[in-house]
């Protein structure tokens, strides 16, 4: 008779709810109608604003939404370019092409994973309309750079920082440095209301045109009942969603902290291994929202083995973001280096806040034996 047990599941992420979220999303149900039916939502919109240090937020169904709506009321539309990293995951893409724009994708930093500021400079043209800069994983944009080209060219930088609530450029909270930001609160984020995203800007006349856009087009004021001055969109989040993401900005710190808690027994446990891991330049903090390894060049890694080990291993395993221009959507850009050599070195690692030191361990355990088992 076998006695074994399979080994428990790590999952790559999963939210932290609690008696709070549940409680908040109780009392929406059973009372967040009619008269009520925003009350939570502003209230989540306040709780961020005052978080992140900015004038004005709109919740919204999705980061996605969020980036839509910000860019039709910058005004990118048929013929104009946005410049963003190659390497993203292909929501920050998608909003472009719906408005009739082009992505212009560029190489990005060896180091952050993040757009290359002098790639930036040789993509613009006379029809950029942007900069997006993309804080992928937690890890941040040089800002400083990407903001002085913006100014040189005219042309605005856009901050997607759906995967980096908790990181902090230089005493400013990522998001709330450019003409606007955008985040995610997707199940798989450091805080979540299911699905969900947020627009944030301290530009009032932005604010007020995505405002607009966001209510199907009816404009703040408008005594005419479903009088809408012109075409919007519908990327509402709902109250119910909001109810949760209340108690969820309630325990902001706790969150972020568990985070980098998880990245730094990562850290600790690989940092003999030749990989490198997110990086906190000086100045600043990484909200780490997912652990990542890039396996240095020259070593015989294949990531789709050490997937396998993990799954034999019952430990989810999540790819690194594939360069976009090797996707079917957009034209090969192979002569991107760095872009086209990080997605098959590289490799995030289960993070969610509640995860074990012994889950953690276990993890790391099977990282460094793959990784020395393949060193010469």
């Amino acid at each position: 008779m076998n006695n074994s047990h399979p080994k428990s599941r790590v999952y790559y992420t999963k939210p932290s709810i609690t008696e709070l979220e549940i409680r908040y999303a109780t009392d929406a149900a059973a009372h967040g109608w009619g008269e009520h039916c925003y009350d939570y939502i502003l209230r989540f919109e306040a709780m961020f604003r005052e978080h992140l240090g900015v004038k004005h937020a709109i919740a919204t169904s999705s980061a996605t939404g969020a980036l839509h709506m910000g860019m039709a009321a910058l005004g990118i539309g048929e013929g104009d370019e946005v410049v963003l990293g190659d390497i993203n995951w292909i929501a920050s893409a998608a909003p472009i092409v719906h408005l009739g724009a082009k992505p212009v994708l560029v190489d990005v930093l060896p180091d952050t994973w993040c757009l290359d500021p002098a790639a930036v400079e040789a993509a613009i043209t006379p029809r950029t309309k942007a900069i997006l800069a993309v804080h992928l994983y937690g890890n941040l944009c040089d800002l400083d750079a990407l903001l002085e080209i913006g100014r040189r060219h005219g042309i605005p930088v856009i901050e997607d920082a759906a995967e980096a609530i908790g990181s902090v450029w230089h005493g400013h909270r990522a998001g709330s440095i450019g003409a606007f930001g955008a985040f995610s609160f997707h199940g798989t984020k450091t805080i979540t209301t299911g699905e969900g995203g947020i627009f944030v800007t301290n530009d009032d006349a932005l604010y007020e045109r995505v405002l607009t856009l966001s209510n199907h087009g009816r404009a703040r004021g408008e005594t005419r009942q479903f009088w809408a001055e012109r075409i919007g969109f519908k990327y509402k989040m709902s109250n119910l969603q909001a109810a949760i993401g209340c108690a969820q900005l309630e325990r902001i710190d706790e969150l972020v902290d568990a985070k980098r808690r998880i990245f730094g027994a990562y850290r600790e446990a690989l940092y003999q291994l030749p990989l490198s891991m997110n990086p906190e330049p000086a100045g600043t903090t990484n909200g780490y929202w997912m652990p990542t390894i890039v396996v240095d060049t020259g070593i015989p890694f294949d990531r789709e083995v050490l997937l396998a080990a993990f799954k034999t291993d019952n430990i989810d395993g999540r790819v690194f973001f594939w360069p976009l221009s090797s996707l079917p959507s957009f034209e090969p850009q192979h002569e991107h280096i760095v872009s086209y050599s990080l997605h098959m070195r590289a490799l995030n690692l289960p993070s969610y806040h509640d995860i074990s030191a012994a889950d953690i361990a276990r993890v790391a355990d099977m990282v460094v034996a793959h990784v020395k088992g393949i060193l010469p």
